[in-house]
Formats: C-alpha cells, structure tokens, sequence
C-alpha cells in the first residue's frame, strides 16, 4: 500500500472539517489593465479563508498572477508571446506575489506556504506523492498552502494548460471536500444571461457528462482560461469525488456562506447531495454565441444518515449564487486517479472486447487481447486505452486492424515498449519468450497499471485511430 491511502485522508473528511481548495484566476488578482493588485478582492479573499480556517476547514489556494504581476512591476502593457518572456516575467512576478499574499495574511496571523508545480512533478509517482504529503502536513500544521503552477520552468510540454486544471489535480491530489472555481459570474445559466433577460440560473448538476460549454470564449487577455476550463475541472474533480462549485470571484465572501450552506443541507456522514429532478429533464448544447452554460437544475434536498430526503431548512434568500457540481457516487481515487490524469499518454493500446471484460473482472491485459499499438513508447509509460468492435485478420483498406469505432475507455502503465508490444499482440502469453528473447511478464499491463474512465470523467467523443 502507498503512503497515500494510510494517513492524512480522515482528517479532511470529518464532519466538522472538509478540505477546501478555492481557484482564483489572474482577473481576481490584478486589474486586467493596469495590472495593479486588487488589493480589496485579495482582502476580502485572505478574510474568507481565515474566516474557513476558524470553522475548522483546511483550506488551500491556487493562485495565478504571477505573470500579471511581473508585467506591472516592468511596466509592460501587453502578455507577451514569446515563452522565455513569459517565463522572466513570471520569476519577477512570483516573488512579489507571495509576498503580497504573505503580508496580508500576515496581518491576521496566518501562516501561508508557497507550493510550485510543474506537469513533470504530478507525472513522477515519487514527486507526486511527495507534494501530497507535503501538502497535508502543511494544513495538519494550520497553514494555508498556495498552490501554483512554476511558470517559471514550465514549457508547453509540460504545462497544465491552466490553473483550473492545477486546481482539479490538486483537489484529487489531497482528497479534498470542495473545489471553488472563481470566475466572471455568478453561475451558470440555461441562456446566456447578457443576451437573454429571462435566463434562469443552474444552481445543481447532476450529470456534468451532458453539459455542453462554448470554448470561442477565453476569459481575460491576462489569464488563459474561459469557462469551457471550468467545466473540464469541474469534470475532472468531480471524477475523483470532489463537489465542485463555480461562483462569482468579485464576491469572494461568498464562498464562506456557500460552504456553511453545503454543510447545513448534508447528513454529517456525507458531502453528496440527492437531487429531486424529472425524468425527462436533459441538459441542452450550448447556443455557439454565449460563453454560459445550458442545463436544468432543481433545489437541492438534505439528506439523512437513514438516506431519507427532506428539505433543507435554510433561507435560501441568504444563499449566493452559484452552480454545484455533484460528485461522481463511484470516485477514481490515488494511484488510478494518477494513472488518469497524472500522466501524458504516449501511445495508444487497442483491444478488443473479449480483454475489455476481462480487465473489468480485475484480470491483466494479455498480449492475445491486444488488436493493435500506436505511438512510440517505453516500458512503465502511459498510454491510452481504447476498445474496438472486431478485430481483421488483416490491415483494411484505412490500415486498421479494426472496424468500426475505438473509443477510449482508460489508460495504463505497459510492461512492453510499443515495439515489443507491436511483435507479441494477438499471441498467446507462452508464446513472449519466443517472440521476444525474454518474457518479462505474462501481461502487457498488469490489472493495478489500468485505470478507467467513469462515465462522467470518460471522453466525450470517440477515437478513430489518432496517432499518439
């Protein structure tokens, strides 16, 4: 067992005390034309968490900025595109963030830390287990870690991509309760609200899998997110059991009022809300124009330790706005989480559906299950999983050894380099050592190497034979 699953975890999920990680996003920090600091949304911020800290709450911040920052400390007006720019202009930016952050904190006696992550980090096992205990012996200690992408070293390999997406990892990271993505509204709405009057707002969903966001919009010129980012982390957060909610950032408060209405509508045992929705009810596209979300939502109802529905007694007047993703009932958690979404896939397994079941009845990948190989991999690197309808016995005319659709169903660790793997599929497991000159392993992946896709966290379209 891994040092991950044997401590730390209880503590973040008492019923007093959930784990809280709050997203703020570059607009929240600075003004997006001059660039200054703004410094009352980061006040009222610092106030909020220690406000959450005094309830009892772990709370950890991930903060972008730091290139905003360095912008307005050398007076360039515009993000340039150039990365090692960006990357100087983040390592002036950075130092003088924390500080900030850490001279505002300061005056309320909190205690802060300075976590900087890279994708490299998350996809090294030893690293990534290292910043998670990192990370929960720092809330064990009452401090409020401030977690933040190394822009510093990231290249675009590398990169997240944003920090919704840091966010999402880093709330699966530590098994957190909430995951507070900040942005421009105050939820999501069934129309786009600066269009459309009588648009009502989404307050709960249920089936994130159905949500479809506009992605022409791509939030502020500082930052380099937009809310098709959200609904990803949102998709990925609530895949590893995390509730999710998207609210105002110009209303930090907020989030203090939102976490005890959270904990108000829930039995103590559980963080899971039961929604009461119509069968029928379904989650419309989103109009191509409108940078919201479509949907349909109903109250929330409490729920009790004898799982009993009734209503939750809060005035819900005093609720502020906001869109809470449920979390997925069946959460891909540590190592399969890791293997998920820790990693960059470098090729792509085909098998068939006969190996498909027999991975989901907890047995090994075997070469015999394998229809063909993509990419150009290592032994212990990632790779995608997809599962076809029929294999040939011959490359068709497109050069598959399939036909119809593969879709993508997880991803794994090999035992093989894809070259080997190319030369062994489709045999049988006695026949590796004949093939190759050795057999490592009976199994191309063994069964703890393989994680699945949830339905909610699997992706959304299939795959047609793309070259890693």
């Amino acid at each position: 067992m891994e040092p991950e699953t044997q401590h730390h975890h209880v503590s973040m999920k008492s019923p007093r005390s959930l784990g809280v990680v709050i997203k703020l996003g570059t607009s929240s920090i600075v003004d997006e034309k001059t660039h200054e600091p703004l410094l009352s949304n980061l006040t009222l911020i610092v106030e909020t968490a220690v406000k959450l800290r005094k309830d009892g709450h772990k709370v950890i911040i991930v903060s972008s900025g730091a290139i905003g920052v360095g912008l307005q400390r050398m007076d360039v007006e515009r993000r340039p595109k150039h990365i090692s720019k960006l990357q100087a202009l983040a390592a002036i930016g950075q130092c003088r963030l924390m500080s900030l952050w850490d001279s505002l904190f300061n005056h309320l006696r909190q205690p802060i830390a300075q976590i900087l992550l890279t994708r490299s980090d998350i996809s090294d096992r030893s690293r990534y287990l290292n910043a998670q205990n990192t990370i929960h012996e720092l809330l064990d200690m009452g401090v409020i870690p401030i977690v933040n992408e190394n822009d510093t070293l990231a290249v675009s390999e590398i990169k997240f991509g944003d920090n919704d997406t840091l966010s999402a990892i880093t709330a699966a990271m530590v098994h957190a309760d909430l995951l507070f993505l900040m942005t421009d509204v105050d939820c999501l709405y069934d129309k786009n609200p600066r269009t459309n009057p009588d648009a009502q707002p989404i307050e709960v969903v249920e089936d994130i899998g159905a949500l479809v966001a506009d992605v022409s919009q791509a939030g502020s010129s500082l930052g380099t997110g937009g809310m098709s980012t959200k609904i990803v982390a949102a998709r990925l957060a609530t895949s590893a059991g995390v509730t999710t909610v998207i609210t105002r950032s110009s209303n930090p408060g907020n989030i203090h009022k939102i976490v005890r209405h959270i904990q108000g509508s829930r039995s103590p045992a559980s963080l899971t809300t039961q929604v009461n929705h119509p069968s029928t009810a379904s989650l419309a596209s989103l109009n191509n124009n409108s940078d919201s979300v479509t949907g349909t939502s109903t109250p929330a109802v409490a729920v009790n330790p004898s799982s009993e529905q009734v209503p939750a007694v809060i005035d819900r007047s005093q609720i502020p706005l906001h869109t809470r993703f449920l979390p997925s009932p069946s959460p891909v958690r540590d190592r399969y989480f890791w293997i998920l979404h820790g990693l960059r896939p470098h090729g792509t397994l085909y098998i068939d559906q006969g190996a498909y079941k027999a991975l989901l009845g907890k047995a090994g990948l075997l070469p015999v299950g394998v229809v063909d190989v993509e990419g150009f991999f290592a032994q212990q690197e990632a790779v995608r999983l997809c599962v076809v309808d029929k294999r040939r016995s011959t490359p068709g005319p497109d050069g598959k050894m399939w036909e119809g659709e593969a879709v993508e169903v997880g991803r794994c660790l090999t035992n093989y380099a894809s070259a080997e793997i190319a030369r062994i599929k489709g045999h049988q497991s006695v026949e590796i050592g004949q093939l190759l000159g050795y057999a490592d392993s009976e199994y191309v992946a063994q069964r703890e190497s393989v994680s699945f896709y949830n339905a909610v966290s699997r992706p959304a379209s299939p795959v047609g034979g793309h070259r890693a």
